[in-house]
């Protein structure tokens, strides 16, 4: 035998595959950061693609949650992290919320990530309760004009995206409303069943259950086009409101300075995965759509939600902490 065939032996003889060459991306378990607590939708979409990306990588992608302070307590971690594919961050359109949010970031979310490929996006949906007055958006709306400042709207917390998606919708709508803060979807909901507040714009994955159950009424959603859970649900725009559109979505981010291939190979594989139908359906599920970008376009987009947020907090008069 000569040398060059008893060298590719050896690999085989050892178990180890003849593609893990050195520099082969990934040669052992990857790290999937999610800066929020367990159950969310934020925690439970990415572990849900880590499963169908674990086959598809030949390699373990192992979730941990790293959350506090709004989800930037994760980020900075994986800001830190070594750039070489290895520690992941998988975050919502609240990674774009938190540059306007807090003047003491030590992490520059415009230019310490690559941003890899999204997961998808999932609509705002503006409920009342099954009481209420309001049968339509238009109504709202009109009432919100006759009565300026009378309307109440809850959230879960201030600067949050439903927070945020009830401004715009507002601002795009012409009327004033006073805003509610809680301390979760739960209460948020309660709100509006009890007659406290008039409405609540709602993840669509949170509200789900009780639309179709008829105990929240469903009005309008934000996203570009209408939730495939909820077909006769009209969109903003389609209700007649410019610049109102704010859906929700999740990804995946690169600390900067990651390999372009291991990028592009994330962003394949990623893909891949959520292409297969038993996700697929189970995203759905959830009230998640499909928002296929490549990388680039995906930066772009993030870029863009961070000055989009930065406009919007600073009109609302939001002090960042």
């Amino acid at each position: 035998m000569n040398v060059s065939a008893l060298l590719l032996t050896i690999p085989l003889a050892l178990g180890v595959p003849l593609h893990a060459s050195a520099g082969a991306w990934p040669e052992r378990p990857v790290h999937m950061v999610v800066p929020v607590g367990a159950g969310s939708t934020t925690d439970i979409i990415p572990r849900a693609i880590a499963d169908e990306l674990s086959t598809r990588l030949g390699e373990q992608v192992v979730v941990e949650n790293r959350s506090g302070a709004g989800g930037t307590i994760g980020t900075a971690e994986v800001a830190r992290a070594r750039p070489d594919g290895y520690t992941l961050l998988a975050h919502s359109s609240a990674y774009t919320i938190a540059p306007a949010m807090y003047s003491r970031l030590s992490y520059d979310a415009a230019r310490d990530f690559e941003a890899v490929v999204p997961f998808g996006s999932s609509p705002g949906v503006l409920v009342v309760s099954p009481a209420s007055p309001y049968r339509t958006v238009a109504g709202l709306i009109a009432a919100g004009k006759q009565r300026p400042g009378a309307l109440t709207f809850s959230s879960v917390g201030i600067g949050t995206a439903t927070h945020l998606s009830a401004e715009r919708f507002l601002s795009s709508a012409g009327v004033t409303a006073l805003h509610v803060p809680m301390k979760g979807g739960a209460e948020a909901i309660t709100e509006v069943l009890a007659g406290r507040c008039d409405f609540f714009f709602a993840p669509l994955a949170l509200a789900l259950p009780q639309v179709r159950a008829g105990k929240l009424r469903a009005l309008v959603v934000n996203g570009t086009q209408r939730a495939a859970a909820l077909p006769d649900v009209p969109t903003t725009r389609e209700a007649g409101l410019v610049d109102a559109e704010y859906p929700i979505w999740f990804g995946l981010f690169a600390p900067a300075n990651t390999p372009r291939a291991v990028v592009d190979q994330l962003n394949r594989e990623t893909e891949d995965a959520l292409s297969s139908p038993a996700l697929r359906k189970r995203l759905a599920a959830m009230g998640v759509d499909p928002m296929p970008m490549g990388p680039e376009q995906f930066q772009a987009f993030v870029q863009h939600e961070i000055a989009l947020n930065a406009a919007l907090v600073k009109r609302i008069g939001i002090k960042p902490e």
